[in-house]
This record gives structure tokens, sequence and C-alpha cells, in this order.
């Protein structure tokens, strides 16, 4: 069983230690990552420390955990938002971020709760829906960098689609379009090695837990094909609302 003992001491000693290894490394790796590394350590200490706080009262009522859901939501996008803005300045790109985590969340979780896949509480959206909402960001994120520093860089095969006679929406696809499937890889390979490679979460906490090991592969499995289908969504949508948009002249974008 896991001990506060434990958890005190690699809180005190482990985890900076970690740190430190993950910065040494980024500037080593030439990645120019160490601050990103640092500040974001530092974050997840004081988001989980609010957020242990805040689950309690999230956890007392549909509503509440609604509620805490649409904070996932803004925090998600916001997050996408500038990952994407700091290539392309894309008009609306907050609305299609929100859009791009938002609708394939919902349409995913709205599959799971309706019919009962996994059940209607509280203490099962909460989780479920922070899994799914975070898979969709990381999908936008990257397909959607994917995609602009792609169209960036090719702009001038963008501008040979153009005067072929393809629409804006059509020569962005057939450039930029192929590369946001590598978005979907992270996803794919935890699939498939799951239980040979990593065992997830969702499975380690449920067993640990005293479930049956069979209730945690089928939860897990749960898990796992909705957060493909959520990023394969969210993927297709990205890609579909920058096709969609007046992007600035590739030329003069530093992406």
């Amino acid at each position: 069983m896991w001990h506060d003992t434990g958890l005190g001491l690699a809180a005190v000693v482990v985890l900076p230690l970690l740190v430190v290894i993950a910065i040494v490394a980024s500037r080593l790796a030439s990645l120019e990552h160490e601050r990103g590394l640092l500040t974001a350590a530092l974050r997840a200490l004081v988001q989980l420390a609010v957020v242990g706080a805040l689950v309690g009262f999230a956890l007392q009522s549909m509503l509440g955990a609604l509620a805490f859901i649409t904070v996932m939501l803004v925090v998600a996008t916001i997050t996408s938002t500038r990952r994407l803005s700091s290539l392309v300045p894309v008009p609306g790109l907050f609305l299609h971020c929100a859009i791009a985590i938002a609708v394939p969340a919902a349409l995913v979780l709205t599959l799971l709760l309706l019919p009962g896949v996994v059940p209607r509480n509280p203490a099962t959206l909460l989780p479920t829906g922070g899994i799914i909402i975070g898979g969709a960001m990381n999908a936008t994120t990257l397909a959607g960098r994917r995609l602009l520093s792609e169209y960036a860089h090719r702009y001038g095969e963008f501008e040979a689609g153009l005067s072929i006679g393809l629409l804006p929406a059509q020569a962005f696809r057939l450039v930029a379009g192929p590369t946001a499937g590598d978005a979907l890889l992270p996803a794919l390979d935890q699939t498939r090695t799951v239980g040979l490679v990593t065992l997830p979460g969702a499975f380690v906490g449920m067993v640990l837990g005293g479930a049956s090991p069979t209730a945690a592969a089928a939860l897990q499995l749960v898990v796992l094909i909705s957060l493909l289908a959520a990023q394969a969504l969210a993927i297709l949508t990205i890609k579909e609302l920058l096709a969609r948009s007046p992007l600035p002249d590739g030329r003069t974008v530093n992406a």
C-alpha cells in the first residue's frame, strides 16, 4: 500500500532530483525547455494542492462536477491556444481550440454516460472527463502545431495549389493535412502496448483499490478506446477549422 511517509520522502527528495535530471538533460540536448520544465513542475505542485482542496466539493454533486469540467475545458483551450499562436497568428484561434477540444470530449462522454457504460455519478464523471479533455487537448496541440508548421514551411506549395485552381482549404489539406496524423501516434502506441509496456493509472488504481483485474482491465479498455475516439475527432476538427481559416502569408511567419 501507498504510505504517507513514502509520499513525503518522494516530494522532498526524489521529485526535485527528477526535475533537476530533466533540466540537465534538456540543457545537454539543447532542447531549450529548462525554464519550462521548472515552471511546469512548480505549477503542477500548486495546482494539485488547490485541486485537492476543491475536488471534494466537486464530487458532492453533478453540478459541481460539471462546473469543474468547465474549468478544465477553459484551461485546456488556453493551453492549446498559446502553443499554436506562438507559431502562426490565426484569427479566432481560441474558438478553434475550444471547439476542437470540447466537441469531441462532449460526444465521447455522452456516449459513455447515457447508455451506462460508466456510472452516471460525479465520482466517475470528473476523472473520466479530465482524461478525455486532456487527451483532446494534447491531440489539438500536437496536430495544430504540425499543421501550422507545415503550412509555413511549404507555403510555396500552398500557393502552387491555389494557382491550379484549388480553394485555400483544399490547398491547406493537400500540403499540411497528412502531417496531422502524427498527433495520434502517442495514443495509438499507448493502446497497442497496454499491459505489455505500461500498466495505465485506471487499471492500477482499481486493482490497488480492491477491484478484480478483469474489472480493472474492462475500465481501462473503455478509457483507452474513448481517448482514441476523442483524439481522432479533435485532430479532424482542428484540421478542418484551420483549413477554413484566413491564415496569414506563410512567408511572413517564422514557424
